[in-house]
């Protein structure tokens, strides 16, 4: 990143600081930083972009969530806990502007400083930063921090310590990380990993805590209330140290936020319906348009709002395991993808409001272009060109039907491909070349409604193909249990993806997170053109090239039919209570949970 003027230290802090560590460096501290170029926010920002600084503070807002949960420690591998904790409760040495594709500003600390090759990083604290008990966040709790993260905690941690060579205190507020991988992101994830006190945890096991010792945050909010499987309390924390931060200012409005416990999603909408929560996120078009119209609908009390984005559509749909036999054979990926009747579906359940989702990375600037692939894309793709699919260069599209509930001409293409891969159809059953029936296992949550009547469809479109189905529904601790095991050969899968896709991009689908027991890859894909098409995107020295390596990774997990896509989320939809209320002022990337509660506020409507 480009300098940034800063006040200069004094001289015995800069003989204290090369006392901790011997080597001198051209880099500047600033008070933020951007994946390319420079920060959007000047030094002196007096609010996010779409924070509200005149927002009221107060009232009370509760939302709901589906399942259970067993633990209130968001950062290891065992246990149910809620979602929104890590975001309510907890902070890091940096903030996420979500109206950049990805910067960071000062949060816990008040500079960061690297080099142009981003080789290392180096973090100052601020003097005032406070756990919720009041005691200061040291670099010790920084480092042990990261150490234990990245050892024993939840493997979304695990990726980025494997690439930390060192953590060095270099002064009494400040650390540098060095790192062993050529990765520009690498100096930004490290400033997005929360902060825990280390003495919380002297002479106990991090990773075994029990439901009642809950990890000490730094962040505006604090776990007042619990009962097991039934709620969560957050209230404000009233000596919050960061209140008057630039960052902080016109969000973390409310006084209390509630997380409500349902064991099915259509409870929970009932319990909107009766203004027992504060506000549903809506997924489903079809719905949006037929059942709000409830009576705290009719009357105002409740009000619809569409929120649009930028970000790319992700992927939303079934997704194969191809660790199991024979999903492993692209060939029958491909039967499955013709057999699921998207058009016919998506006008059974959404009226066809829903636009599909035609690529990981449709949408946006990042997805694979139509036709052949050119410049620089293919150039990333010849090496691999004998290993993967025609299409990866020749150009893609998703199989579409005539709408009918025949899906004929798809079927046939079906029966083809599943032939070819020595299979055929023996007294209404298909089997391989031992005579075996195929039967394949469709994994569901207890009460997922939308997945269930699209697999009720499925279902059958596989049966007349000779395919036996198994519909499994557990609860929400067994899907975690299971899927965590990659013990199922379909079921659901939704990965959002941003218009900054980086490190995260190996635990979806890199090989190493293939064979890692609670990874995000459930497809189960290995695939060296995967790789290398991340590292690419790692290592881009400009935005061209990183787009280049975006839209050529696009192009292979398309092309691999590793997930049989469903409908974009092409724009947020969020009922809710009608007193509270959201700047006018939108983030590129639209809802969220950095959005809503984060920015929102309560205030009595007239």
């Amino acid at each position: 990143m480009a300098p940034i003027s800063f006040p200069k230290v004094t001289h015995a802090a800069t003989v204290l600081a090369l006392s901790f560590i011997g080597v001198s460096s051209h880099a500047e501290p600033g008070h933020g930083i951007a994946m390319y170029g420079d920060p959007a926010l000047p030094q002196d920002f007096v609010s996010l972009p779409y924070a509200n600084p005149e927002a009221p503070k107060g009232g009370r807002v509760v939302t709901g969530n589906g399942g259970s949960f067993d633990s209130l420690n968001p950062f290891v591998r065992k246990g149910t806990v809620p979602w929104q904790l890590r975001f309510f409760a907890y902070e890091s040495l940096m903030g996420r502007n979500w109206d950049e594709p990805f910067a960071l500003y000062g949060l816990l600390a008040e500079s960061i400083e690297t080099p142009e090759d981003r080789s290392w990083v180096e973090f100052t604290l601020r003097e005032e930063a406070r756990f919720s008990d009041g005691s200061p966040v040291t670099v010790a709790d920084v480092i042990w921090s990261y150490e234990t993260l990245g050892t024993v905690g939840h493997p979304r941690y695990l990726g980025f310590w494997q690439q930390v060579d060192s953590i060095k205190a270099t002064g009494p507020r400040s650390v540098r990380i060095t790192f062993n991988t050529d990765d520009r992101e690498l100096a930004l994830i490290a400033g997005l990993r929360p902060i825990l006190k280390k003495a919380q945890f002297d002479g106990k096991s991090f990773e075994d805590t029990t439901l009642q010792e809950i990890p000490l945050g730094t962040a505006p909010y604090v776990v007042s209330d619990f009962e097991a499987g039934r709620f969560v309390t957050l209230s404000r924390d009233d000596n919050y140290w960061g209140a008057d931060l630039p960052f902080r200012n016109g969000t973390h409005n409310f006084d209390e936020i509630k997380i409500d416990f349902f064991g099915d999603t259509s409870v929970m909408f009932e319990a909107f319906k009766a203004g027992e929560i504060s506000y549903v996120r809506e997924f489903n078009a079809e719905k949006w348009a037929a059942a709000y119209d409830f009576p705290l609908a009719q009357s105002g009390d409740v009000v619809k709002s569409e929120i649009p984005h930028e970000k790319p559509s992700g992927i939303t749909g079934l997704v194969l395991n191809t660790r199991r036999a024979p999903l492993d054979d692209i060939r029958v990926r491909d039967a499955l993808m013709h057999v699921f009747n998207f058009e016919f579906i998506n006008d059974t359940m959404t009226g066809g409001r829903q636009p599909r989702i035609t690529s990981f990375f449709s949408g946006s600037q990042l997805g694979m272009q139509d036709g052949p692939a050119t410049g620089r894309v293919a150039e990333l793709l010849a090496p691999f060109a004998a290993d993967l699919p025609a299409e990866a260069l020749e150009g893609y599209s998703l199989p579409q039907s005539d709408g009918s509930v025949r899906n004929r001409k798809n079927l046939r293409k079906a029966m083809s491909l599943m032939e070819a891969a020595g299979y055929s159809v023996v007294d209404g059953k298909m089997q391989n070349s031992a005579g075996e029936d195929l039967t394949l296992e469709i994994l569901l949550t207890q009460g997922d409604t939308e997945n269930k009547a699209i697999i009720d469809i499925y279902k059958k479109a596989l049966e007349a193909l000779g395919i036996d189905v198994a519909v499994t529904l557990v609860d929400g601790a067994q899907y975690k249990q299971r899927t965590g095991a990659f013990d199922f050969d379909i079921t659901n899968y939704r990965r959002a993806l941003s218009l900054s896709p980086g490190n995260e991009q190996r635990l979806y689908w890199g090989s190493d997170a293939a064979e890692q027991n609670g990874s995000r890859n459930f497809m189960g894909v290995q695939s060296p053109a995967i790789d290398a098409m991340i590292t690419e995107m790692l290592t881009a020295g400009s935005q061209e090239d990183f787009i280049a390596a975006t839209r050529a990774l696009d192009r292979v997990l398309s092309t691999g039919r590793y997930v049989i896509p469903i409908w974009n989320y092409a724009v947020g939809r969020v009922a809710h209570d009608k007193n509270l209320h959201f700047p006018d002022t939108l983030p590129i990337y639209g809802d969220g949970v950095e959005w809503l509660p984060s920015v929102w506020w309560y205030e009595e409507s007239k």
